[in-house]
């Protein structure tokens, strides 16, 4: 594991299969087996504590903070029923729990208690690595989905449940992976985004590149209307990674929003959530704030070659 600046070891959220610094609390009061254990997982490139009984499972678990806990059921009290309870009250760390018995009781008692997945023994080392590894992508998932929640930065908004981007008075569509992209930059608006941490965000730390990443930001320039700057930029930071700035106030904005290319569904459709501001922009069709964009995009020289990124 790397140190972080106090000199402990830092933890990495994420799922990191094949990183050290995914890091797991064994729990297991069977000497050998816990032995045989700790060295196939480490032999996995996973970080493992050891404990032996529920006291130091529970001790080490609020030191430490694992990203998971593998637990046998048959520990000295607090047995593992309990163990889990308790970690389970704490918080939801993926907890998977290992027993010789195989009693259905006791495996249904588990998940009730928020057991994450169960096995039983003997078991395969191998086994129980693929099992962790399940554990840590399922987590992990269900974390970036809860971590996109909706956002707003002044007038404009961001709904993950629909994949739009209300921006005013238009809205746009985009795809999931552009929404999370543009999600990320806009929780850090003014600040840089690392490459590395949008793609832990956006495709789980594995799935992106470069090219693909780069890709995607010059659609979203594209449909947004970042790529002139008139209502802000997304900026690319060499070798570090991306930052989303908003237009300063004050600046002069556009004659109308659909001017800068903002509000264009992926479809080229344009839509105006107010009658009133139709009116007041004199425009009495959907397809004008097209046609319009189009001109003026033309005029500002913002398509090069057929690309405007």
């Amino acid at each position: 594991m790397s140190p972080d600046d106090s000199g402990r070891p830092r933890k990495v959220t994420g799922i990191g299969a094949l990183n050290e610094d995914v890091r797991i609390l064994l729990v297991e009061d069977d000497p050998a087996v816990l032995g045989m254990s700790a060295y196939a997982l480490r032999r996995e490139r996973f970080a493992v504590i050891e404990a032996s009984d529920g006291v130091e499972a529970l001790r080490l678990f609020k030191r430490v903070r694992p990203d998971v806990v593998v637990l046998e059921l048959g520990i000295p009290p607090p047995d593992g029923f309990e163990v889990l309870r308790r970690i389970r009250a704490d918080d939801d760390t993926p907890v998977l729990v290992v027993t010789a018995h195989r009693d259905r009781r006791r495996r249904f008692r588990c998940f009730r208690l928020g057991a994450d997945d169960f096995v039983t023994k003997p078991y395969a080392f191998r086994e129980l690595a693929l099992r962790i590894r399940a554990i840590l992508r399922r987590a992990q998932g269900i974390r970036r989905e809860e971590s996109f929640s909706r956002l707003q930065l002044g007038d404009l908004r961001i709904d993950p449940e629909v994949n739009e981007v209300e921006w005013g008075p238009y809205i746009t569509r985009l795809t999931p992976t552009e929404l999370r992209i543009f999600h990320t930059l806009v929780s850090s608006a003014g600040h840089v985004v690392p490459t590395k941490r949008l793609f832990n965000r956006v495709w789980g730390g594995a799935g992106g590149d470069e090219n693909s990443l780069r890709s995607h930001i010059c659609h979203l320039r594209k449909k947004l209307g970042l790529a002139g700057g008139l209502r802000g930029s997304i900026s690319s930071v060499p070798a570090v990674g991306y930052v989303f700035t908003t237009r300063p106030a004050g600046t002069r904005a556009a004659p109308t929003l659909a001017a800068t290319g903002a509000g264009l569904e992926p479809g080229g459709r344009a839509r105006l959530r107010d009658r009133d501001r139709d009116a007041a922009a004199g425009v009495h069709d959907e397809r004008r704030p097209v046609a319009l964009a189009s001109r003026i995009r033309r005029r500002l020289s913002l398509e090069v070659g057929g690309r405007t990124c």
